[in-house]
């Protein structure tokens, strides 16, 4: 299970190199971000030999949630912390979501220009274009790569390489907008049954 939160967490945490940066595309992609109320839809997630799947949940700012249909395991930022659960132990690991990549792209104002995001690279083809980027100042703990659709501009997919050089990537299917989540959508919900022979259970 350890080894399963390290790469988990990849996905939402930041090699820098020097490229080309088409500042248009840059332009683009800070436009679309900052139009994103809430979003909801699928993910595929890829790391090394495992693929998993789940459904995927953002509201701005701050907020996101990813529940995997396979594993007991959610994934659920409140706009401050960054919360993984692991419901079959019932146990929570906290990071800031200031540390991981996923911050960038649920501020409450996305700069991609003039704050603490750099963009490092950028690339286009007919059907997508992509940014390339990392936390100034924490190059060294990898970086990662946004992937849009080029018409209409909507979020495809993004990969994590960590400071190791593991790669996680993460496609996005059957994307909505969507706003309209419950009051506690983005908290974690633990239920708690009556006592068994080996203390209190929770389930979801």
């Amino acid at each position: 299970m350890k080894k399963l939160l390290v790469f988990v967490l990849s996905v939402l945490a930041f090699n820098s190199s020097y490229a080309a940066v088409d500042t248009a595309l840059v332009a683009r992609a800070e436009k679309y971000l900052n139009s994103i109320t809430g979003l909801s839809g699928d993910f595929v997630q890829t790391a090394g030999a495992r693929t998993d799947k789940g459904a995927f949940s953002m509201l701005r700012p701050g907020r996101v949630r990813l529940d995997y249909n396979e594993m007991p395991v959610q994934l659920i930022a409140d706009g401050k912390d960054l919360y993984f659960f692991d419901k079959s132990l019932d146990q929570i690991t906290t990071v800031p979501l200031t540390s991981t990549p996923a911050g960038i792209l649920i501020r409450k104002n996305i700069d991609l220009r003039n704050a603490d995001i750099n963009v490092v690279d950028t690339s286009s083809n007919e059907k997508t274009f992509s940014l390339k980027m990392n936390l100034r100042g924490q190059e060294g703990l990898g970086n990662m790569t946004v992937v849009f659709d080029n018409n209409p501009v909507k979020l495809n997919s993004w990969s994590v390489v960590d400071a190791t050089g593991a790669k996680t990537d993460v496609a996005f299917h059957n994307m909505k907008t969507k706003t309209n989540f419950g009051k506690n959508y983005f908290q974690i919900s633990r239920h708690k049954t009556v006592n068994t022979n080996n203390g209190d259970d929770f389930y979801d």
